[in-house]
């Protein structure tokens, strides 16, 4: 039978919150560039998948076909939400790594 350790269990998790902040400052502050049209529309979001800015050369810009603008302005800001998900992703999966099972087991008193 486990001795279960709570002090160990309250320390691991303060831990993994502290990452969590850690990781979610990191993803507030990381942007993330994104073109489409060979660079006519330019979105940069950031890490948390807020859009910061949005770039149109004046040169795509034709009032007789709004509907390239939108479509480029689409493929822009869906890969640049994209990739901030992919970062995000990569990020949590760290601190998944950090909570081993054998680690779990040490909380829970095995192998003391």
């Amino acid at each position: 039978m486990y001795d279960f350790n709570i002090s160990k269990l309250f320390n691991y998790g303060k831990e993994i919150q502290k990452n969590m902040a850690k990781i979610k400052n990191e993803l507030k502050t990381m942007t993330i560039e994104s073109t489409a049209g060979g660079g006519m529309v330019t979105v940069i979001v950031n890490g948390e998948g807020h859009i910061l800015s949005l770039k149109i050369d004046p040169t795509v810009v034709d009032p007789n076909d709004i509907e390239m603008i939108e479509d480029l302005v689409t493929s822009a800001v869906n890969d640049g939400l994209r990739r901030a998900h992919e970062a995000m992703t990569e990020k949590m999966e760290k601190i998944t790594r950090e909570m081993s099972i054998p680690k779990l087991g040490s909380l829970l008193g095995a192998g003391d």
